[in-house]
Parts: C-alpha cells; sequence; structure tokens
C-alpha cells in the first residue's frame, strides 16, 4: 500500500461537470470540485461561503414577475429600479424610496410579459431604455423621488428608404403646422396596405420638410405636424416613412459608441443599425459628413436579428446568426458615414440576453441560453475568438440563462439567473486563468422545491464593494412572496462575530437587551435561524412578525438559514502502480488551512460529517467563539476504504467559512 499526501491548494477551476469525472489528467483537475455550492471561489484561490442577504421589501405586486435594473447618476449615488407591470420603484442604500409614507414610483408602459426583453444604456443622468413594442424612453432623475420616464422626440428620423413607387404626396400647405397629406394611391405605402392607424405618432418626410403624424384619416390622407417645413405644396414623389413606429416596431436595443447613441433590431429592420449625429444623441439627420447619422444593414444570407451592442475597441453586434465589428474601415480612426465597415467575427449566435463587458472582453449568451462565450480580439490572429466559458461545466448553465449581470468588486462575477431559479456565479479573472463556477440556493422554499430567484442586478458600491441586488420567490405563510434583497459584504473581514451576516432575507437587530425580536413579518410562519450576541440560538417560528429567545440579546441577525457545501473531485494522491483513480484508498486525516472561520463540518458524504471543534475545554461556552481561525485544523478523517476518496466540506450555521486549501493523507491499494 502506498501512502500519500496528497495536496490541494486552490479551487479555481470551481465546480467541474460530472463528464469530466474521468479527466484527472487535466491540470484544472486538483482543481476543481464536484460540487460549490452557496460558497464564492476568489481569483486567490479561496472558497469562501457567500453572504447572506438582507430583506429590502416586498414587491408591488408579490403574484407577478419582477426585474430589477441598475442606475448610476454618480459614483456616490446609484440606484436600483424595481420594473414591474407597468410601474417602477427606487432603491438605494439598502432600503426602498419612499414618500409620503409609501414606496415612491412613477408609471411605465411595460407590461409584465416585456419586463425582461427591456435593454437600456446610460449616459450620466439620463438612460435610454428601449423595447421593440414601446417607443423609445428616457429615464432622467433630479432628486431621489423626482424621477421621469419620457418618450425619446428624434429629429429628422431615421427615415426607411425613400419611396421608389410612382405615388405621390401632397401636403395641404408647405409651411410649419398641422397639415393634411394626400397620397396619391396606397403604393408603396406600409406594403400597399396605405396609412395605417398605428402610424399615428410617425414621422413622415416629404422632399426636405418632415413632421410628426398626428391623426390618420383613411388610407391615403394623415395629419401631421410639420416641424421642418416643405420646398412647396406641390406633389412629391420623393418621401419617406420614419423607421421607428408601432406599425414597423422600435429599437430593441441601444448602445453609446464614439459619442454616437445607436440602435438596432426593429420588427421589421431585424439587422439595421441606426446611428445618431456624432455628439447628438437625438438627431438622426443622415448624410455624408463625418459628424451626419448613419443607418447601417448588415449582410447577410439569412434575416440576423440583432440581440446586443457592446461598446468595446470596436462596437461588438451580436445577432441570432452571428457576431460583427464595426470599425472604421480596419483603421483607428473613429466612424463617418464614409469609412464605417462591419465585419463578421464568428458565427455561433446569440440569445435575447444583454452581453456584459468584463475587461477586454465582451461575455455573451449563445442563441440556445446554455453557453457563455468569451468575445475577445486576439493579436496573433488578428481577429476575435470566442471560447466558451461553461466547457468544464455545462451543467452549470443546463437549465438555461434568462439574465446576466457583473460584479466587478471585490472578486470578479458574473452573476447568472437561471430559468430554475437557481443563481449561477462565475469567478471570471481572465488574466490569471480563473475561470471558475459556483451555484447559488438561496433559503426558504417555493411550492416544493427550493426557493427561486428571478432577477438580479448590481451597482458600484463604495471603492471595495459592488452590491449585489436580487428578487427571490418563496412560498411565505401558504402564499407567494417575492422579495427584494441585497447581499450582505462579500469582502468579508469582520472580527467581532456579532456582526456576522449569514443568513437569507435576514433583517438585524441592535438596541437595548431584549427577548423579544419584532418586524419579521415577511417571514411569518417561517422557521427562523437566529445569531444572538454572535452565538447560534435555537431555531424559532415567527409568528404574528415576531419571535422570542430563549435569551435576552443586544445584537441579533433573524433570517432563513442556507447550506454551504464544498465536495472534492476524487481525490488523485498517486500509488506504486501509477494512478489512484478506481483502486481502494482510505483517507486517514485532513489538514483544512483555514481563513476567517468558525464552526464547519467534514466528512466523506453529506450523511457521515462530523463538527470541526473550534473551542477547547477552556473556552467559555456561554460566550461566542471570539477569535476566527486563520491557520491550519487536522482532522481524523472517519472514513472506510472505497473507490472514490471525496472530501466535503460543510457550513449549515450562520458563521463564516473560508477555505484556502486541504491537505489529505490517503493511503493507495494497489492489489
Amino acid at each position: 500500500m502506498a501512502r500519500v499526501a496528497a495536496q490541494l491548494t486552490n479551487f479555481t477551476a470551481g465546480e467541474l461537470s460530472p463528464r469530466l469525472d474521468g479527466r484527472n489528467d487535466l491540470a484544472k483537475y486538483s482543481a476543481g470540485c464536484a460540487i460549490v455550492e452557496n460558497m464564492v471561489i476568489y481569483p486567490h484561490g479561496a472558497a469562501a461561503r457567500r453572504p447572506g442577504t438582507q430583506f429590502v421589501a416586498s414587491v408591488k405586486t408579490p403574484a407577478a414577475k419582477t426585474r430589477l435594473i441598475p442606475f448610476e447618476f454618480s459614483t456616490e449615488q446609484t440606484y436600483i429600479l424595481e420594473f414591474g407591470n407597468q410601474y417602477i420603484r427606487f432603491y438605494r442604500n439598502n432600503g426602498q424610496i419612499e414618500s409620503g409614507g409609501s414606496a415612491y414610483e412613477i408609471s411605465s408602459p411595460y407590461l409584465t410579459a416585456e419586463l425582461f426583453d427591456i435593454k437600456f444604456a446610460q449616459s450620466a443622468d439620463v438612460m435610454y431604455i428601449t423595447h421593440p413594442n414601446h417607443q423609445t424612453r428616457t429615464l432622467s432623475r433630479s432628486g431621489h423621488t423626482s424621477w421621469s420616464l419620457d418618450a425619446v422626440s428624434f429629429t429628422n428620423g431615421p427615415f426607411l428608404d425613400s419611396n421608389i413607387s410612382t405615388t405621390t404626396l401632397t401636403p395641404s400647405a408647405a409651411a410649419v403646422g398641422s397639415r393634411t397629406i394626400t397620397a396619391s394611391a396606397v403604393t408603396g405605402i406600409n406594403g400597399g396596405s396605405g396609412f395605417l392607424t398605428t402610424d399615428v405618432g410617425r414621422q413622415i418626410r416629404v422632399g426636405v420638410g418632415y413632421g410628426i403624424i398626428t391623426a390618420r384619416t383613411n388610407t391615403t390622407v394623415v395629419v401631421a405636424t410639420i416641424t421642418t417645413a416643405f420646398a412647396n405644396g406641390n406633389a412629391n414623389a420623393d418621401w419617406s416613412l420614419g423607421a421607428f413606429s408601432t406599425t414597423t416596431g422600435f429599437p430593441s436595443c441601444v448602445s453609446f459608441f464614439e459619442q454616437r447613441l445607436v440602435f438596432a433590431g426593429t420588427t421589421d429592420e431585424p439587422q439595421t443599425i441606426f446611428f445618431s449625429a456624432a455628439g447628438d444623441y437625438e438627431n438622426m439627420t443622415t448624410g455624408t459628413n463625418a459628424g451626419d447619422a448613419m443607418v447601417y444593414t448588415i449582410a447577410a444570407n439569412q434575416v440576423n436579428a440583432i440581440r446586443y451592442m457592446k461598446a468595446v475597441r470596436t462596437l461588438v453586434v451580436g445577432t441570432t446568426g452571428g457576431e460583427y465589428t464595426v470599425s472604421a474601415d480596419g483603421t483607428d480612426a473613429s466612424i463617418t458615414p464614409t469609412n464605417i465597415t462591419i465585419k463578421r467575427q464568428s458565427s455561433y449566435g446569440s440569445a435575447n440576453v444583454d452581453a456584459i463587458p468584463a475587461g477586454n472582453a465582451i461575455l455573451f449568451l449563445q442563441k440556445a441560453r446554455r453557453k457563455i462565450r468569451e468575445l475577445q480580439y486576439n493579436f496573433d490572429s488578428d481577429g476575435y475568438q470566442a471560447p466558451d466559458l461553461t466547457i468544464l461545466n455545462d451543467s452549470a448553465t443546463n437549465s438555461g440563462i434568462n439574465e446576466m449581470v457583473y460584479q466587478q468588486e471585490p472578486g470578479s462575477i458574473i452573476w447568472c439567473v437561471r430559468d430554475d431559479g437557481v443563481l449561477a456565479a462565475l469567478t471570471y479573472q481572465r488574466s490569471e486563468n480563473v475561470i471558475a463556477w459556483s451555484r447559488h440556493i438561496f433559503g426558504g422554499v417555493f411550492g416544493s422545491g427550493d426557493a427561486v430567484c428571478e432577477s438580479a442586478a448590481t451597482i458600484s458600491g463604495d471603492l471595495t464593494e459592488d452590491e449585489v441586488w436580487v428578487i427571490i420567490k418563496r412560498t411565505v405563510n401558504g402564499a407567494t412572496k417575492r422579495y427584494v434583497e441585497c447581499f450582505s459584504d462579500f469582502d468579508f473581514d469582520e472580527t467581532d462575530p456579532t456582526d456576522f451576516k449569514f443568513l437569507d432575507s435576514h433583517l438585524s437587530y441592535s438596541g437595548s437587551s431584549t427577548t423579544t425580536l419584532s418586524g419579521l413579518g415577511h417571514l411569518e410562519g417561517q422557521a427562523v435561524s437566529i445569531l444572538a450576541d454572535g452565538s447560534v440560538h435555537a431555531n424559532k417560528t415567527v409568528s404574528s412578525g415576531a419571535i422570542t429567545l430563549d435569551r435576552a440579546v443586544t445584537k441579533a441577525c433573524v433570517g432563513l438559514s442556507y447550506d454551504s457545501i464544498l465536495q472534492t473531485m476524487r481525490i488523485e494522491g498517486g500509488a506504486a502502480e501509477g494512478t489512484s483513480q478506481g483502486k481502494t484508498k482510505r483517507i486517514s486525516k485532513v489538514v483544512l488551512r483555514l481563513f476567517e472561520t468558525v464552526g464547519v463540518k467534514v466528512g466523506p458524504s453529506l450523511s457521515n460529517l462530523e463538527l470541526v471543534p473550534f473551542r477547547t475545554t477552556s473556552s467559555n461556552l456561554s460566550a461566542p467563539v471570539d477569535t476566527l481561525l486563520a491557520g491550519d485544523k487536522e482532522i481524523e478523517f472517519r472514513d472506510d476504504y472505497n473507490s472514490d476518496g471525496f472530501i466535503i466540506i460543510k457550513q449549515d450555521q450562520p458563521l463564516p467559512c473560508s477555505v484556502l486549501a486541504i491537505y489529505p493523507t490517503l493511503v493507495t491499494s494497489d492489489g
């Protein structure tokens, strides 16, 4: 028998696919895990228990799905927006903004079924919002309780291609004002259907003049408010209708690029891109001058609807059939109407989920919504490449992803909302070759299953950490509830155990000594876990919004418990005759190198775990552990001989856990 001291020094490969269970030849195998649940992989290599979530508020309509969207007014003033069925509510500083004692909200046109198709781009205090069913709008803020959502009135376009039929349009007068415009025929107007009621609000151009259609009389007659006068009142065959309208659809995505506002993807022109004039975001006047607006349609063998646009060194355009870049004819100059070029870079196709700029790359979701690809310029090939970031763990996203957000600080994590309600996390640090998946399941239940994460968003917090917000759906006291919650600090550096926040949907108490904690109505009827003055307290059930403790406390955290689990791959320790894989082995002891940890369990399986002692016989058992362990903990590993050699670490108490490395000692039989 060979006796070996193995070493697992980092977890930077994260959770690996079960399909890699036999690939112990991979360099990533020893840095990977079979399970990483409710633990975050840090680029340094550690696996740490994720923080809990603080309850902020219930959504307006708990029965309806809602979405979170970030709004960053400045580096100091950032907001989370709750988009629901035809309303928007607002959050900041871990709380809901109120006015007159009630949640402050404004109305919006977006229905529940449309929320996750919204795309947005922000410049300073104005956010442009697009949806193919609605006129583009701007969301602006002038105070915490002073927000406005206004339809954008574009200047001089964009327009469809000029009329090529014999149909003429005749205005009742040439001057600015309300004018009747009469068509000689319906040919060329909306595919031969003539003017439609859905054309009301649409731009119309006749010669050099243009305006907005305000009424439709019949298929050949409309009334328009003219803002730029016509040359004359004569019949004119040089006319065109606006590209954005209820008839043709509105832009589905938006981005900023080189001082231009860029729109794309209307219903009738799904692969057309509309660039504003340079420095004038709502001016769509086309021409040949360098600063003029532009309209460009991607040439392809099939219709490739544009799904997203993101600006890096070029403008990256993701479509259903491939990924393109927009640049100035291969040079570093700014794009103009005379030098713009669009080139296909890959043919994977993109889902209708907004992509994420991360470092020098664009991370986008492939059209089947199960693979995340990293589109990045490669100097060796002088082009873009898009490797699959799920190649080591296809199971992390196989239920489908409907939303992705990026938390840059402190750990560079892509949070992915899965269709099944699990929040998948990708620790992404390309410079250090860290691509590590983990899964996060929130405390509580929905129906007979786990709680469901439905939306996520991130905003800048302080200088060291971005805030991560989520909407969680649970069954609480027999009813469906949806709560807006915010993660506590990830960069855990607490020395006072009374400040631990490792419970979901939690609320905290700090005050005079008491045995009654109230204000817990959002967890009515739920069995809650409690950290009381830094010590684990027996679970209690919330009744009438309150719980009664077994002892008086001055500080407490009350919420729903969750388990953090780390399970290694099958240990590869070698043997006298090569590999230890498939051979009978026994792990006799394990040394855990921990950081800021107290109260974990370890064992060979989830049904065979032992609590690691963190107290000695001289410890004050009535007080919390006052010093978190940062060092080695040697554990006698009570396992029998088997061919697997798994090591499982679990934290199920509202206490911290950070695993830096695992050093098992095992004996392998070659017989």
